[in-house]
Parts: C-alpha cells; structure tokens; sequence
C-alpha cells in the first residue's frame, strides 16, 4: 500500500484518468473527491459485498428483473 500526506485542496493521480483530491478533514473523517471516466465502477468498500449479492442485470421484460430498487453507487 502506498501511503501518502496531502492536505486540503490537494490531488494524487492515478494513471492518466484519475483524480482523487482531499476535499474536507473533520473529526473521525476525511472527505475525498474522485474525478474519473463515468465508465469506471467507484464503490465504497462496504457496497462491494451488497452489490455482490444482487442478482445479474437481466434484460428488460425478463422475469428475472429485481424489483426493489438498486443501492445507489457511492
């Protein structure tokens, strides 16, 4: 892992498409932004095993189609 200080304002690059810039620090939390192509998946780490549990996207009209609304990504 690789571990480095920033301070408000300031960003990290991750390859040529990914910005992650620290927005806020508060008490017990960090605020970060990410800026990256919309193709790209971003989930905080407890969505990824929620999201694991959904049935596969299904084709409309399929009788497979969930029917409570998706966990919003963030």
């Amino acid at each position: 892992m690789l571990v480095l200080t920033r301070r408000v304002g300031e960003s990290i690059r991750v390859g040529d498409d990914i910005v992650v810039t620290l927005v806020q620090i508060g008490p017990g939390k960090v605020r970060i932004g990410i800026e990256a192509p919309s193709s790209l998946t971003i989930l905080r780490e407890e969505l990824v095993d929620q999201t694991a549990k959904l049935p596969p996207l299904a084709l409309p009209g399929s009788p497979n189609l969930p029917t409570s609304p998706t966990p919003r990504m963030s």
